[in-house]
């Protein structure tokens, strides 16, 4: 299987700049997020489509953002 309807985009959340991969793997849509200064990957999700595979992952993401500090130096 190779995986079909690659998308790759960065936006901002909870004041992160964060990176967006989405991709169909056969049936199902896989979503991971990434941090864009260091590139590590912290959420992934899958769903039915691409929408409901981003959303559930932005939900995580949005999470566990939330527990990390940020200090202003």
């Amino acid at each position: 299987m190779k995986p079909e309807g690659y998308a790759k985009r960065q936006q901002e959340l909870a004041g992160w700049p964060i990176a967006v991969e989405t991709y169909k793997l056969g049936d199902i849509y896989h979503c991971t997020i990434a941090n864009v200064d260091p590139g590590a990957r912290f959420a992934r999700a899958e769903g039915a489509t691409r929408e409901e595979a981003e959303s559930r992952a932005l939900e995580k993401a949005a999470r566990y953002l939330s527990y990390t500090r940020k200090f202003e130096v």
